[in-house]
């Protein structure tokens, strides 16, 4: 896929290459943030791999969204919470959301 074998890319995540075989074989489940750490090591988007899924949830979240998101207590907590993360853990954060959004 990218030219890197399975020993090279445990390397490079920090893990053993039995695990790697463990997640391509669905084995064992990959985390949200060991998926991070892999799309990093693949200097790949998260999204790449989810490429091809449905966007029916993507749509049916749009709608489940009240008309003033901001009125909600709990969203305005989030946002607040958000930005009080530094911005380079934001940026991380908000492509994992984005990403674990259109998985749902």
């Amino acid at each position: 896929m990218v030219g890197m074998t399975q020993q090279q890319l445990a390397e490079k995540v920090g893990i053993k290459f039995q695990q790697i075989q463990k997640y391509e074989t669905g084995m064992n489940r990959v985390s949200a943030s060991r998926l991070w750490d892999i799309s990093d090591a693949l200097s790949v988007p998260v999204s790449f791999f989810f490429e091809g899924l449905e966007g029916g949830a993507e749509r049916e979240a749009e709608h489940a969204l009240p008309d003033d998101i901001l009125a909600d207590k709990e969203a305005l907590e989030l946002v607040r919470s958000y930005y009080a993360i530094p911005e380079n853990q934001r940026r991380r954060l908000f492509e994992l959301a984005r990403v674990l959004s259109d998985a749902a």
